[in-house]
């Protein structure tokens, strides 16, 4: 019956062959960040571990609505957007942090030639690359997993995150973010067959997967110290990134997957044999995520977002998005953005 599953799964990638392919490229990290020092790592990719920033505002219990918590729009050039157009030849261009495996947000096709990157992410790194260099082409691609987002941001490894992240109360101490440029929420994903009803008492018992320094990985975990899911939820199962979670779940390793809805609507069309489970339980957004310090480049985005919400944002929803997520009003349109933070 396992056997069958897998089988089976694996045809929304072009068979057997083409799933290796995404593993391999999942394994080998072509374009992953180079190895970094000073911190220790998970040992699961050899990069170095996330750090947690002093003040953060994870401590502040009266952190509210940290998606509004950016700087306003502007279009001047400042510090870091100099130096980034102050590199020259096949340096000139942005450096960005992304997902290489994540279906329709940013992945490579392994049955399309050349298998560039593509997705809704990708759509807007290259909006972002046109406003700040002049070609929508000049970006250099770094795929980092999940775990790394916040020490390639903060170790200057790159200019920027384009990569599903979400915009909380922990991360905007280490990290700053654009206005969010999408809407979604955490969600269950099991096999068609399974008992699993969604995200409650139907968990017990069962091994979950979740994505190193993830959202998942986090509420999970507080949950079940705090016993609002079954203290027999097993949460071991802890991989660098989200793909990981959809093969173990493929292989039967594990019986459920806990990421964002609209990540794991993206698995489900990949594997016929998987789909949601329940309703959302949390309400989240995605921001671009930048240095700390880069207060130019967070308004210059937040500027660029402007543009790229009223013409843009949909062409790219349509394309990538909406034969999975559909016309959810929730979800078939950009949030409105707010603009909180002043320096």
């Amino acid at each position: 019956m396992r056997a069958r599953r897998v089988r089976d799964s694996l045809k929304g990638w072009g068979g057997v062959g083409a799933m290796a392919g995404v593993c391999a490229l999942a394994l080998t990290g072509v374009l992953l960040l180079p190895l970094t020092t000073g911190h220790r790592g998970d040992g699961s990719t050899g990069l170095a571990g996330p750090r947690i920033a002093a003040g953060s505002p994870a401590a502040d219990a009266k952190c509210t609505d940290p998606e509004k918590q950016t700087l306003p729009p502007s279009s001047a050039d400042g510090p870091t957007i100099a130096a980034i157009k102050a590199r020259t030849g096949e340096k000139r261009k942005l450096i960005v942090g992304v997902d290489q495996n994540s279906y329709r947000w940013g992945y490579r096709d392994p049955n399309n030639a050349g298998a560039k990157l593509e997705g809704f992410d990708i759509d807007l790194v290259h909006a972002i690359a046109q406003d700040i260099l002049g070609d929508p082409e000049a970006v250099q691609f770094k795929a980092i997993p999940t775990n790394q987002r916040i020490p390639a941001l903060q170790d200057k490894q790159v200019d920027m995150v384009v990569r599903t992240m979400t915009i909380n109360c922990d991360r905007i101490g280490d990290v700053a973010f654009s206005a969010p440029y999408f809407k979604t929420g955490q969600q269950v994903l099991a096999p068609k067959s399974s008992s699993i009803k969604g995200y409650g008492p139907t968990l017990a018992g069962k091994k979950i997967c979740t994505a190193s320094g993830s959202i998942a990985n986090l509420r999970l975990t507080g949950d079940k110290t705090a016993g609002r899911i079954p203290k027999s939820v097993n949460l071991d199962t802890v991989v660098p990134s989200q793909l990981d979670c959809l093969v173990r779940l493929q292989l039967g390793e594990v019986d459920a997957v806990v990421t964002d809805g609209a990540l794991a609507a993206s698995q489900a069309a990949q594997d016929p044999t998987v789909q949601l489970k329940g309703d959302p339980f949390t309400t989240e957004y995605y921001g671009v995520a930048m240095n700390l310090k880069a207060n130019d480049l967070v308004s210059r985005v937040n500027q660029i977002l402007v543009e790229y919400r009223a013409n843009g944002w949909q062409t790219s929803y349509d394309k990538w998005l909406s034969a999975t997520l559909g016309s959810n009003a929730g979800l078939a349109k950009p949030p409105a953005p707010v603009y909180l933070r002043k320096s």
